[in-house]
């Protein structure tokens, strides 16, 4: 299995290696040449099988050589043995032919923690055998920072930087990020929004010279093996509800759109989803660029449901690389057009999206009226970004077909929003239930790349 870049301009690179580097050296993002296909009788024989095991079927191919059947197998259950249900991903119905996926017992109550604990497994089994060192560097709306340094803390050969926007996130989630005592992990509070902290950390990857001195290494959605570990959820779930043979439909709220683009993932290789829906808050350009076909970037709006705050959205030029029939100089142009605020997709390659993928938006208030009629109606409570997932599912969901909602983060995260939406405050669970006391660390840094690159190689030369 060789990964390919986006863009078309920098070499092929074996699994561990596109997972070792991240971002491709000509700015693009690593995908598979070719996608595994798996048969009806393959994805049949998934059905009883425990999450670890479906996670190595449908991961393993991916993989190539670079780690054996029982290594991997091994990694998989370290990574997922933390987890608080012992389904991993366990399914809720929220009505008829409406289910809630929830992804948020890992360690950080979120959906990132499926991703992130494989790939901590797989980072220190691979730098471990190669004998070497690297400098993860995230970028997070809230989310995705926790989740890497709860996989990366207290590491031998790994120090990780998270950036994240300085007042833009929950209180839970900066405590999160801010209260590890390990050395290796730095908590970076940036002044600006999360656009501005993913802009930076692709210039860092685009500072070849920087780049290599720190040996760069990234764990956001533009690294492949996040994507890949989150697949495994869409086949579980629906193999659950009846597929090969009964067809499935997923909503999933998304910023990034590397959660969706699991999914689409998940179809490509055979499993048969029905519709991909994208359900976004006010912070609205996938709608509007699934809708009118125009990817024209705005002010990004601060919401209750901030890990979608977000107006460029990384992993849609992994969905545009195959909308444009894998023409990666057509989408190095739209890369260059979005620099200067946006571009327009082509006719064909936006009909080539949406026969994939639909779309939905979601007010402010309706997203604090969905939580409340949840919780009365469904005897759910939900966190802001699950219930913009469920309010556009339940407008968009046919009723011949099971629609599968991602629920991405544990209400608790978002305790303000949720209670004054529900009048009832979700407490953490015992494992967490003494964050607010715990003393923070963390450091506020201006939007400067300079200032943050010599920052962080202060820090790992200590």
């Amino acid at each position: 299995m060789r990964y390919i870049s986006t863009r078309g301009q920098a070499p092929a690179l074996t699994f561990e290696e596109a997972m070792l580097s991240g971002l491709a050296r000509d700015g693009g993002l690593y995908v598979p040449e070719t996608i595994p296909q798996l048969s009806a009788d393959n994805i049949r024989a998934l059905q009883g099988l425990t999450y670890e095991e479906t996670a190595f079927r449908i991961m393993r191919p991916f993989v190539g050589d670079g780690f054996t059947d029982e290594v991997f197998a091994d990694l998989i259950a370290k990574a997922y043995a933390g987890f608080g249900h012992n389904a991993r991903a366990p399914l809720v119905q929220l009505a008829p032919n409406h289910f809630l996926l929830e992804l948020f017992h890992g360690p950080t109550l979120a959906f990132k923690d499926f991703a992130m604990q494989i790939i901590g497994q797989l980072f220190q089994e691979a730098l471990e055998r190669r004998g070497e060192r690297v400098t993860i560097v995230g970028a997070t709306s809230g989310d995705t920072g926790s989740a890497a340094i709860e996989a990366f803390k207290g590491l031998d050969n790994v120090d990780v930087f998270i950036l994240f926007p300085h007042g833009r996130v929950s209180e839970v989630q900066r405590r999160q990020m801010t209260t590890p005592p390990e050395a290796n992990v730095h908590a970076l509070a940036l002044d600006g929004h999360f656009d501005d902290c993913q802009a930076r950390l692709k210039d860092m990857f685009n500072h070849f010279e920087f780049r290599d001195n720190v040996r760069l290494a990234g764990v956001n959605s533009i690294n492949w093996a996040r994507v890949l570990a989150q697949v495994v959820y869409y086949f579980s779930s629906a193999v659950s509800l009846g597929a090969p043979d009964r067809k499935v439909s997923f909503t999933v709220p998304t910023g990034n759109f590397g959660d969706i683009f699991a999914g689409y993932i998940a179809k490509r290789m055979g499993l048969p989803i029905d519709r991909l829906v994208v359900a976004t808050n006010q912070n609205d350009i996938l709608h509007r660029c699934l809708t009118g076909g125009a990817y024209q970037t705005s002010q990004v709006h601060p919401s209750i449901s901030p890990s979608m705050d977000i107006q460029v959205s990384s992993n849609f030029e992994r969905a545009l690389f195959d909308a444009y029939d894998r023409d990666g100089a057509a989408v190095a142009q739209l890369m260059d057009e979005l620099k200067e605020g946006g571009f327009n997709v082509s006719q064909g390659a936006l009909q080539a999206l949406r026969e994939h993928f639909d779309s939905g938006r979601v007010s402010e208030e309706e997203t604090l009226a969905t939580i409340q009629s949840a919780q009365t109606t469904m005897g759910e409570l939900l966190c802001p970004h699950s219930a913009i997932g469920v309010r556009v599912a339940e407008t968009l969901r046919a009723s011949d077909t099971p629609m599968i909602t991602l629920a991405t983060a544990h209400p608790a995260k978002f305790p303000d929003a949720v209670e004054k939406a529900s009048g009832m405050r979700p407490p953490l669970p015992n494992r967490m239930a003494d964050l607010y006391e715990r003393p923070e660390r963390v450091t506020r840094v201006a939007n400067d790349l300079a200032a943050l690159e010599s920052l962080i190689q202060e820090r790992i030369n200590k």
